[in-house]
């Protein structure tokens, strides 16, 4: 099910939310900013979902918010039962007029979630309000090596559109990037 952005709510950018059993996706506010990092420099450990290196700390991801907008590239946190469980943001996919309509999304769930639907979820929802957000075509970027990933997306309709090899070195060992793409 999916909420309906009011103006009120752009205009004032109060968090919005959806209510799907305990859980719940809303924009994400300051106040989750430390959640959000915990959630992604865990997913910097694993090289497995990020090409990120070391840990981000606070003042990395001072502006992090700010460089999203509820209604063109927002950044949704999923809640269950209060906690921050996981995270999508839709950012721009290349600086250019002609792509305005491509966004480039990305997901991350907290290790105490996985395997509970938080992903899917998420996705679902960014596919739902794809195009009230002006988004025509979404794409992933994801590790060739990251099988879970690669199968969630394919399950909601994403194809590959493309393989980068071998064009990130991650602890010495060479990684394929995979471009996953779905036209809404």
């Amino acid at each position: 099910m999916t909420a309906a952005i009011s103006v009120e709510n752009v205009k004032m950018r109060r968090p919005q939310t959806v209510a799907t059993d305990k859980m719940k996706i809303r924009d994400a506010v300051d106040a989750d900013l430390t959640a959000l990092i915990e959630i992604y420099n865990a997913a910097v450990a694993t090289r497995i979902a990020t090409a990120q290196l070391e840990p981000v700390t606070m003042e990395d991801r001072r502006n992090w918010l700010s460089e999203h907008s509820p209604n063109r590239h927002p950044f949704w946190v999923m809640e269950c039962d209060g906690a921050v469980a996981g995270w999508l943001t839709f950012k721009e996919f290349v600086p250019r007029c002609a792509y305005c309509g491509t966004a480039e999304i990305s997901v991350y769930v907290g290790e105490e979630f996985r395997r509970r639907g938080v992903a899917r979820r998420l996705l679902e929802e960014a596919i739902a309000r794809a195009p009230s957000l002006g988004v025509n075509a979404m794409v992933g970027l994801i590790f060739a090596h990251n099988e879970p990933s690669l199968k969630l997306f394919e399950r909601l309709g994403f194809e590959r559109w493309g393989l980068l090899p071998r064009v990130a070195r991650l602890d010495d060992v060479e990684r394929d990037l995979a471009i996953m793409g779905r036209h809404i």
